[in-house]
C-alpha cells in the first residue's frame, strides 16, 4: 500500500475555507427555515382541513 504521511486536503493550494464555511451556514439556515416552513403548513392543513 501507499504511504500517506498528509492528509492532502489539509495541505492543498486553493481551499477556500471562508466560502465553504459561507456555503454551510447558508445550508444550516435553509435546512432550519425550512423545516419550520414545513410545520407551520403542516399545523394549517390540520387546522383547516379537518
Amino acid at each position: 500500500m501507499a504511504e500517506h504521511s498528509e492528509v492532502a486536503y489539509t495541505t492543498a493550494d486553493g481551499n477556500d475555507y471562508v466560502a465553504h464555511e459561507q456555503t454551510y451556514e447558508g445550508f444550516i439556515k435553509l435546512v432550519k427555515y425550512g423545516t419550520g416552513t414545513v410545520v407551520v403548513i403542516l399545523a394549517l392543513m390540520a387546522f383547516f382541513l379537518t
